[in-house]
C-alpha cells in the first residue's frame, strides 16, 4: 500500500454527489484521512441510502444543490477553496435514461461542464478527478478488456451521456488546464461496483438484498450476462491514489484511467446471484422473463484493461470475487439486525480491514 493520508490531512476536498453510494464511501475514506469535506449534491437517490444510515450530513458541509444551477453551484463552493476535486454527481441509471434522456444529459453532460468551470475558475484547486463508468466506450461486445485510448460510444442515453462527459473533461483538459502547470486533471472508469450502503434501483446486489430482506426470490433479468464485479473501496483506493499523484507530477498524470477488476472478478450475473445466496445462508433466485423484455439494449460482456493503472501507478485490485461479496453481505447484515454500531463505524471498520489487507500484501 502506498500510504496517502499526508496528502489529504488537514486538506479541503469537494465532493460532488457525496449522498449517493460511492460518494458517501468516499467521504467516509476522506474524513478518516483526517481532510476537511464539502460535499454537493441532491437528496440521496434512495431509502434507504448509506448517507443516511451513517448520519453522514453532521460530519462534513453538507450543501443541498444541483450541479446543473451553475450560479449556486458556484457561489457554494467559491468560499470553500477546495484543493481537491471528485466529481461523482450523475444521473447513473440506463433504464431511466431512456425515460429521461434530457435529464441524463442535462445532468451527466452539462454537469460535467458546470464542474469543470468551478475548477477552471477557482485557483486553490490543484488535482480534479472525474468520475465517469466503464460504459463510455463504445461496446462491440469483446472478449477482452477495453483500454483507456478505446473508442467512447454508447447504444443507450446514459452510456452516451458518460462518453459526452469524458469528451468535455478533455476538451478542458486541453483548452484550460493545460495552462495551469500544477493542476492535474484526470477521468475515471470502474466496473460494477458493490458494498454495503447501496440501495439503487436496476441494480443487481441492491435488488438481491432486498428480496433476501424481505423473505422473497431474487428475480434477475438476464443472468448470463457478464460483469466486471468490484468491492467499491477498490476503486476508490484508484482514485484517491491517482488524485495525490496528480499533485505530484500533473503533467504525467492526466488523462484517462481504468480501475477495474481482475479477470477472475469478470463472471456472470448468475454467478454472483448464487455467491451472494451462499454469503446470506438461504434463499433462491429466478430468471424474470417478463422484466428482460421491458430492456431496451443491455450487454452481454463489458470487461476493462486496467494495465495502466497497474504499470504507473503500482495499483491494483486485492480482493477476489468472494471476499467482496462476503464483505459486503456483511455490511448489510449489520444493518438489517440493528446490532447497535452507527452504519458510520461499520465503513470505518471495513476501510482499516481493506487498509490492513493492502499493507500485508
Amino acid at each position: 500500500m502506498i500510504e496517502i493520508e499526508k496528502y489529504y490531512r488537514n486538506k479541503k476536498v469537494l465532493v460532488t454527489g457525496h449522498t449517493g453510494f460511492k460518494g458517501s464511501w468516499l467521504s467516509i475514506w476522506l474524513k478518516k484521512m483526517g481532510a476537511i469535506v464539502m460535499g454537493y449534491s441532491l437528496d440521496p437517490p434512495s431509502r434507504p441510502n448509506n448517507f443516511e444510515a451513517s448520519e453522514l450530513s453532521g460530519r462534513l458541509k453538507h450543501t443541498h444543490g444541483d450541479i446543473r444551477n451553475l450560479a449556486f453551484f458556484e457561489k457554494s463552493v467559491s468560499d470553500f477553496q477546495p484543493e481537491y476535486v471528485f466529481h461523482l454527481a450523475a444521473q447513473p441509471l440506463v433504464r431511466f435514461s431512456y425515460d429521461d434522456p434530457i435529464l441524463t444529459f442535462e445532468t451527466n453532460v452539462m454537469g460535467t461542464v458546470h464542474v469543470c468551470e468551478i475548477v477552471r475558475n477557482l485557483v486553490s484547486v490543484k488535482s480534479f478527478i472525474n468520475v465517469t463508468t466503464d460504459k463510455c466506450y463504445e461496446n462491440r461486445e469483446w472478449l477482452w478488456g477495453y483500454r483507456e485510448n478505446d473508442r467512447l460510444g454508447g447504444h443507450d442515453p446514459y452510456s452516451s451521456s458518460k462518453a459526452c462527459a469524458e469528451l468535455v473533461s478533455q476538451a478542458y483538459i486541453r483548452s484550460f488546464f493545460k495552462k495551469r502547470e500544477n493542476l492535474g486533471v484526470a477521468s475515471v472508469r470502474a466496473g460494477n461496483v458493490i458494498g454495503g450502503g447501496d440501495w439503487g434501483i436496476d441494480r443487481l446486489f441492491p435488488d438481491c438484498i432486498r428480496s433476501l430482506s424481505e423473505d422473497k426470490n431474487i428475480s434477475i433479468r438476464n443472468p448470463r450476462a457478464i460483469r466486471p464485479w468490484q468491492f467499491v473501496l477498490e476503486p476508490l483506493y484508484g482514485y484517491l491514489l491517482l488524485a495525490t499523484r496528480l499533485r505530484d507530477d500533473p503533467s504525467y498524470f492526466s488523462g484517462a484511467w481504468n480501475f477495474g477488476p481482475a479477470e477472475t472478478s469478470c463472471v456472470s450475473v448468475g454467478d454472483v446471484a448464487d455467491k451472494v445466496l451462499s454469503a446470506w445462508g438461504d434463499g433462491h433466485w429466478t430468471t424474470s422473463d417478463t422484466e428482460q423484455k421491458t430492456v431496451k439494449h443491455e450487454m452481454s460482456v463489458l470487461k476493462l484493461n486496467s494495465e495502466k493503472a497497474f504499470s504507473q501507478l503500482g495499483w491494483q485490485g486485492i480482493l477476489s470475487i468472494d471476499e467482496a461479496i462476503e464483505m459486503t453481505v456483511k455490511w448489510y447484515k449489520r444493518y438489517y439486525m440493528k446490532i447497535g454500531e452507527q452504519m458510520y463505524d461499520s465503513c470505518e471498520m471495513q476501510i482499516h480491514e481493506y487498509e490492513n489487507k493492502m499493507r500485508a500484501g
